[in-house]
């Protein structure tokens, strides 16, 4: 019998055919159809929500980068793309809810800090969104949190409030963003989106978000 190596498989094997290390991720192994295709059906709330969909992080992601527009609407286009991608890494090692998170720790962190720093290379950004753009892209986290909370996992206003504070803003259209699509129409709203404001950033025309049900057009 050969030997069993004797270390632990620590990669998965994307449909793109890319092998992504999960320990050590290389930026050459990220593509953006596996990101947004994994997105589309990561469940936030651990699928603990109201409607014949699951509402995914890829529609979560849409909707924390329209309220950081909203806040802040000189925002560039590549720091929209930072925010869009703030939960990249979940298309690989899911959505685990914060309670959650906090016992798992550091350990977690780092896995994901990781993962979040190769994707941003890949699509030549910074390794890590500078400190005030992440303290942004946290408080539209926070905002679009509150409205998932309240509108689709069952939490009353002032049990939202208490976790995740009162929006400061709210962007047009967020009814519309807020409820869940399907996995293909969250997976091509994704990657419409990422593509306009990669093609916005590099100067080049790019289209927006098409409109379809529950997708309104996402402006750059």
């Amino acid at each position: 019998m050969p030997p069993r190596d004797a270390s632990p498989r620590a990669w998965q094997r994307m449909l793109s055919g890319r092998r992504l290390d999960l320990l050590d991720p290389s930026p050459l192994d990220v593509e953006i159809e596996d990101i947004a295709h994994g997105l589309a059906r990561v469940a936030r709330w651990n699928g603990q929500t109201r409607g014949p969909h699951v509402f995914s992080v890829a529609q979560h992601s849409l909707l924390v980068e329209a309220v950081a527009g909203a806040i802040d609407p000189a925002l560039s286009p590549e720091a929209r793309l930072i925010v869009l991608l703030h939960d990249a890494p979940e298309y690989v090692i899911g959505d685990i809810i914060s309670p959650f998170k906090a016992v798992l720790g550091d350990g977690y962190k780092g896995i994901e800090n990781r993962l979040l720093s190769a994707i941003h290379l890949r699509f030549g950004l910074p390794p890590a969104a500078p400190k005030p753009l992440a303290a942004l892209a946290k408080t539209a986290d926070k905002a679009s949190a509150y409205w998932e909370a309240t509108r689709l996992a069952g939490f009353a206003e002032a049990e939202a409030a208490r976790f995740f504070g009162r929006p400061p803003v709210e962007p047009p259209g967020v009814d519309a963003l807020i409820a869940p699509w399907t996995a293909g129409e969250a997976e091509a709203a994704f990657l419409d989106r990422f593509r306009a404001l990669d093609g916005a950033r590099k100067g080049n025309d790019a289209p927006q978000v098409a409109p379809g049900r529950n997708r309104p057009t996402l402006d750059a």
